[in-house]
């Protein structure tokens, strides 16, 4: 049983996970990569596919820092779920012909469509990573410092978020297609 296969073998999912969680914050940097240095502020539909990431990446940390539970992979299901019909709103607001969408395009594709995409790719990971779950222990791992960077990087991305929502739609409700920050003016 402690052989170094058996250890690579139950280690697996938490490194998922770590990778998992990695990807998460990479798509919101892309996204805030648009929104601050290409000034495409994002849309109310927008926001909810972020929370919507959020949660994917709160179901990930949860697993990294405290161990591999069905209800955190649960957490990462609910906010694929969500993002994912946020984005399928979006895709058919903007279906019809001669429309051009919202938002600059990323690799042919507009993020909200890019976030359907995701989130099923999230939906079928989570279901794999299930199925190795098994082989895991159910303590909390140990938490490296690949999984305290990305929990910190992930934590800062929260952060960020709030921030720019909140200076984005100040007190009130978003604007529906937004220009400018309203606490900023």
């Amino acid at each position: 049983m402690n052989s170094p296969i058996f250890q690579a073998e139950s280690r697996l999912p938490l490194w998922l996970n770590v990778l998992a969680l990695y990807a998460i914050c990479a798509t919101l940097l892309v996204a805030f990569y648009y929104q601050l240095w290409k000034i495409e502020l994002p849309c109310p539909l927008c926001l909810l596919q972020r929370g919507g990431m959020l949660l994917i990446g709160f179901g990930f940390l949860f697993n990294v820092r405290f161990g591999i539970r069905n209800r955190h992979y649960a957490m990462a299901l609910l906010g694929a779920i969500t993002a994912g019909a946020v984005g399928m709103r979006q895709v058919f607001l903007h279906i019809t012909p001669g429309d051009a969408g919202y938002g600059s395009p990323f690799l042919g594709l507009h993020f909200y469509t890019w976030t359907v995409v995701a989130s099923l790719l999230v939906i079928v990971a989570v279901a794999l990573m299930m199925t190795l779950k098994e082989g895991a222990s159910r303590e909390a791992p140990h938490f490296s410092l690949l999984g305290k960077v990305g929990a910190l990087l992930f934590t800062a991305l929260i952060a960020a978020n709030l921030v720019s929502t909140v200076l984005e739609c100040g007190g009130g409700q978003c604007d529906d297609n937004p220009t400018f920050y309203q606490l900023l003016r």
